[in-house]
């Protein structure tokens, strides 16, 4: 039995690491994307470049405005409730929305494990936030498979230290101050959200073996870089 879950152990840090590697060939195929579209914008720029970019913004404001329509003015798109399992995990069951806005959004739970979000993830590469951050952002970086840890005031201070040490080491993982919610200590995936006593709670390793980059992930392997660093 050790052995069987030591292997699982084992292809899971295997798949984060093959997935790390894809990201920085991404984040290398688009910088020489980029300099290669500089290049052609600059060598192209004539008197019809300014009609066509002012075409393109009144494309892009329209765009904007059906976003923010969809998501009827600041509404998560989120509908269900939370059902909670033997394992005291808590799963949405119902819609989770996906639509990117950039207005705040007012979201069912807290945190929140879905819905309407910004179109800019938090980082959540081992990212450990001493302030609160954005919902909308932090949703984002859910969306891209991480694990997220937020704790309030009450929480003990060895158990925050002892899991901000966790996710440092751990890629799509991220951790931040969060006052609005029913406990200490909570753990959120998408679409899952789990309350844990304390940092040595067995739930803990438990959530990230099974949420990071988990089956839930409505875009696995998408960056957890180069997003929001606050």
């Amino acid at each position: 039995m050790g052995s069987a879950k030591n292997s699982s152990s084992a292809a899971r840090k295997a798949r984060i690491e093959e997935l790390r590697r894809a990201e920085r060939a991404r984040e290398r195929r688009n910088r020489v994307l980029t300099v290669a579209a500089s290049a052609v914008v600059v060598g192209g720029l004539v008197v019809g470049g300014v009609v066509l970019v002012k075409s393109q913004s009144d494309k892009s404001s329209k765009s904007d405005s059906a976003a923010s329509s969809d998501a009827k003015g600041g509404s998560s798109g989120d509908s269900g409730h939370f059902t909670t399992g033997k394992d005291g995990v808590k799963t949405w069951s119902g819609k989770l929305a996906r639509t990117h806005v950039t207005t705040k959004v007012s979201y069912p739970m807290h945190p929140p494990v879905g819905g309407n979000h910004n179109p800019v993830w938090l980082n959540c590469n081992g990212d450990v936030y001493t302030k609160p951050v954005q919902d909308e952002n932090a949703v984002h970086a859910l969306e891209h498979g991480a694990v997220w840890v937020t704790y309030t005031g009450k929480a003990a201070k060895a158990d925050v230290d002892a899991l901000a040490a966790k996710v440092k080491k751990t890629p799509y993982s991220l951790m931040s101050p969060y006052e609005n919610q029913a406990a200490p200590l909570i753990l959120s995936a998408w679409g899952h959200q789990v309350t844990v006593k304390s940092a040595s709670d067995p739930k803990v390793d438990k959530f990230f073996a099974t949420y990071v980059q988990g089956d839930q992930t409505p875009e696995p392997g998408a960056s957890c870089t180069g997003g929001m660093m606050k």
